[in-house]
């Protein structure tokens, strides 16, 4: 008798690319207004990808991971992030404010209820909204669980460095030597005093070294043009800014709120070797939240576009398509 080999797991692959059908700009709190973009179904089921960073916006990729013909798709980019404007402003730009805008958005297109999908920061922000909204939310798909706490934002600032001491070294080193054991505070008063020039320069090294664990290939990319230069001053600021300002203590921890969204229907995606936001996070949610499927991809970092994770993700779309 021959032994039979286990089946391999389907591999999903992204949907075609696709153009918005609708798209405008939300105005909130001054100076902010927010861009937002509708694919797919007008008439599908809604559903709302939350970006990550903070600061990171949306691409067209991020359309690609939900059935155009099931799903009313639903991009938004955060206070300061993508096309959202003013860029990188910090000014009344928190988690509150962000939860907020969420709530007018879903207001603003006349939706009642939406299945929610988010990874690391879009995670922690999916979380907060649940707490506060889970009578909104259908379902949640979150990837890379990050919760925004201090341990974590240490592990990002020194942590990583016991794996890819060569990045650290490249993101330490625009820092004075006397300063290495604050380099968030240092790295905040580059990008709320410095020229110009300074803030381009630490956004650089701050998106290089995050860029560079991101995947588990490490993708070590190149900053050259001026949008991709705006683009990481975006990001590099507003998650400096979030890291410093906030950071959630441990009594007010999202682990602690499991109860008021405990009912919805959710999946956890985590990469194994997630360095970005280390596995350690995902498995204490899992274990306080253990109705929610848990899957970890043994062969996945932290990207989205990782092949194990992309393909969890696309099937958690598909699955959510029963859930009513």
């Amino acid at each position: 008798m021959h032994n039979k080999q286990p089946l391999k797991p389907r591999l999903y692959e992204l949907y075609d690319a696709i153009t918005p059908y609708a798209s405008g700009f939300l105005p909130v709190e001054q100076p902010h207004e927010l861009y937002w973009e509708q694919c797919g179904n007008p008439d599908g089921i809604p559903i709302l990808f939350i970006h990550g960073g903070p600061g990171g916006g949306c691409s067209p990729k991020h359309r690609q991971y939900f059935d155009p013909n099931h799903y009313r798709i639903i991009l938004f980019d955060q206070r300061g992030a993508g096309r959202s404007t003013p860029l990188a402003c910090l000014e009344n730009n928190t988690t509150k404010h962000l939860i907020s805008d969420i709530e007018k958005l879903r207001q603003h297109l006349s939706i009642d209820k939406w299945h929610i999908f988010g990874g690391s920061w879009g995670s922690t922000l999916a979380l907060a909204y649940a707490s506060e909204h889970a009578n909104r939310c259908i379902s949640m798909i979150l990837r890379g669980i990050f919760l925004m706490e201090e341990a974590e934002i240490e592990w990002f600032l020194y942590g990583v460095k016991n794996i890819f001491p060569e990045a650290w070294e490249q993101f330490a080193e625009i820092i004075p030597a006397e300063k290495h054991d604050d380099l968030l505070n240092a790295y905040y008063e580059i990008f709320t005093t410095g020229t110009m020039d300074e803030q381009i320069e630490a956004a650089m090294r701050w998106s290089l070294y995050e860029s560079s664990f991101a995947s588990l290939i490490p993708n070590y990319e190149t900053i050259t043009t001026d949008n991709q230069k705006a683009q990481a001053l975006c990001i590099a600021k507003i998650e400096c800014h979030y890291f410093k300002t906030q950071v959630v203590k441990k009594e007010d921890s999202l682990l602690n709120k499991v109860n008021n969204f405990r009912h919805v229907p959710t999946v956890i995606v985590q990469g194994r070797y997630d360095i970005v936001c280390p596995i350690t996070t995902a498995h204490a949610l899992h274990n306080a939240w253990p109705e929610a499927d848990y899957i970890v991809v043994p062969d996945a970092g932290h990207s989205s576009s990782d092949k194990g994770i992309r393909s969890r993700l696309i099937e958690a779309t598909e699955n959510a398509k029963t859930i009513l």
